[in-house]
């Protein structure tokens, strides 16, 4: 056996223990890159369950790090109900009960986020959206109101295509107020929610349940008036007591 024979044989087996290193390197890259890929379709998996639950925005920022255990903040505040859905959820059928809604919900948070609000939570048949509580949003009462305005538009629209089968239409009743409130996550260890805690929110629902008494669908109120562009067609209202609120209230109708 010769020294080059030997050599030969030596380079070749290190040659084959070379391919065999980089075939099994390869194969534990590719391992390795579909566990990541695994893991990104998780969280994006998650990420989107987890929104249609609470608003994204909030989970975008847990995912980067965390929300603020408290924070004050100036929002405005848009609740909006169904006029008369409970005696109409007593006529029909569960089933296209459940639909009407969904629909509805639909509808009402495309025309709330189109305009840089953020639904916050259903309440029954009830909505409660937030403008300017997620990121800094100096024109929060001009978006606020034109939501409302688009959600005006989306529900006659949604009523013709009712009529067409043969449902009865919805009516609704929306208030907003601007305010400050703190800002977080609040409940217990099992249950969190992001919510705005303060007179805000409360206000703006004690306005809307004064749409049947003055039979107007958008009424804002004076606080939240004098921050909007003049472009804006209000009509002033009495002053109205408000359910737990000290002073009586000033409410102007949103006419277009």
């Amino acid at each position: 056996m010769t020294v080059s024979w030997l050599l030969a044989v030596g380079a070749l087996a290190g040659i084959t223990l070379l391919g065999v290193l980089w075939w099994r390197e390869r194969a534990e890259a590719t391992r390795l890159r579909r566990r990541l890929e695994d893991a990104a379709g998780n969280l994006e998996h998650l990420q989107r369950t987890f929104s249609r639950f609470v608003p994204e925005a909030v989970v975008e920022q847990v995912i980067a790090g965390g929300l603020p255990a408290g924070e004050r903040k100036e929002v405005t505040a848009l609740f909006a109900d169904l006029a008369g859905f409970t005696p109409l959820a007593e006529r029909i059928e569960p089933t296209l009960l459940v639909e009407i809604l969904n629909d509805y919900f639909e509808r009402m948070s495309r025309a709330i986020t189109e305009h840089r609000g953020r639904v916050s939570t259903f309440l029954g048949d009830g909505i409660l959206a937030l403008f300017g509580a997620f990121e800094p949003n100096p024109w929060q009462g001009d978006d606020a109101v034109r939501a409302a305005l688009a959600m005006r538009e989306e529900l006659a629209d949604y009523n013709r295509e009712l009529a067409e089968k043969g449902l009865p239409n919805l009516a609704f009743g929306v208030g907003l107020h601007r305010g400050v409130g703190v800002a977080g996550l609040v409940g217990s260890r099992e249950k969190k929610e992001f919510a705005i805690v303060g007179r805000t929110v409360n206000v703006a629902a004690r306005v809307q349940d004064l749409t049947r008494q003055h039979d107007a669908d958008i009424l804002v109120t004076e606080d939240l008036a004098r921050t909007l562009d003049s472009h804006f067609s209000l009509r002033p209202l009495p002053a109205a007591e408000l359910r737990g609120i000290a002073k009586p209230v000033a409410v102007y109708a949103v006419e277009r």
